[in-house]
């Protein structure tokens, strides 16, 4: 995984996903407009298109941040949507092997929600990975139900899914409540492996998985293990044969369509779009 490195003018770093990034460039001049959500500094026009610019510090609810802040823009596209996100300065690109980055609840995090994972540079340095989930999610709002209709009968079969991202695995799982699915869930890659073999060594030789699970839904960017990895052992594991997996991702990307695909999953969306998502799994309930 290769991160984009950068600072919000209190001390610590950040990282970033690279196949979010768009662009980073200087903050253009900005348009307010009124009544804007809390974090959105206002729009700008890119290339003809209109984009909303938040204050990355202040939708991550950090404190005390100077006022120079945000002299840098990182033009981002994830879960369907683009906007720019203000800094204080970027580093650099690094390289991360995903085993090295570690959910925050392993490095004693105090609760805090808007980063979904750590790892840390060869100097020793921190770097917190945001959850630019949870911050677009709380700038734009979480999408209305109303037009997802129970499947109809429940599976006797339940849903496994696996996703680092606490608005994530919520959206997820209003979906799945509003069709009546049972479910299992996992908070990163190792994790729903662990999961999935202790099921498997449960249920014994004579029964199948697929008796227990209709699909598995995975994200691609999870501490531990990544989504491309967990695929492949899922696919790799005859217990799970005839379990369709879907990788679910805010990475939309022609090239990460294509390692989902390589990987083996069987279908592959982008986040948020509850209708589209409640579409594909109802077929593998019947």
């Amino acid at each position: 995984m290769e991160i984009l490195l950068f600072t919000l003018g209190n001390g610590e770093i950040f990282g970033i996903n690279v196949f979010k990034v768009r662009e980073v460039s200087h903050t253009p001049t900005i348009t307010k407009t009124p009544n804007m959500p809390l974090g959105v500094e206002g729009f700008i026009s890119l290339r003809g298109n209109i984009i909303p610019v938040i204050a990355l510090a202040t939708s991550a609810g950090l404190a005390g941040i100077p006022e120079v802040t945000g002299k840098t823009m990182i033009v981002t596209q994830f879960s369907g949507h683009v906007q720019g996100l203000l800094v204080h300065d970027v580093d650099r690109i690094v390289r991360v092997d995903w085993e090295q980055i570690t959910p925050p609840r392993e490095m004693h995090a105090q609760g805090e929600t808007m980063i979904t994972a750590i790892t840390r540079l060869p100097d020793g340095r921190l770097v917190s990975i945001l959850d630019m989930e949870q911050i677009l999610t709380d700038v734009i709002g979480i999408p209305i139900f109303k037009e997802i209709s129970q499947t109809g009968k429940s599976s006797a079969r339940m849903v496994f899914f696996a996703d680092d991202s606490l608005v994530a695995r919520k959206a997820i799982i209003m979906v799945l409540d509003k069709l009546g699915e049972k479910y299992q869930q996992a908070t990163d890659g190792q994790d729903a492996w662990g999961k999935l073999q202790g099921l498997a060594s449960r249920a014994g030789g004579d029964n199948p998985m697929s008796d227990q699970i209709s699909v598995i839904l995975v994200d691609v960017e999870m501490p531990r293990m990544d989504g491309y990895e967990l695929t492949k052992k899922i696919k790799g594991d005859a217990r799970f044969k005839g379990i369709p997996v879907i990788m679910h991702s805010s990475l939309s990307a022609d090239v990460n369509m294509a390692m989902g695909k390589t990987a083996g999953v069987d279908a592959y969306l982008a986040k948020f779009d509850p209708v589209v998502l409640a579409n594909t799994l109802r077929p593998f309930f019947a």
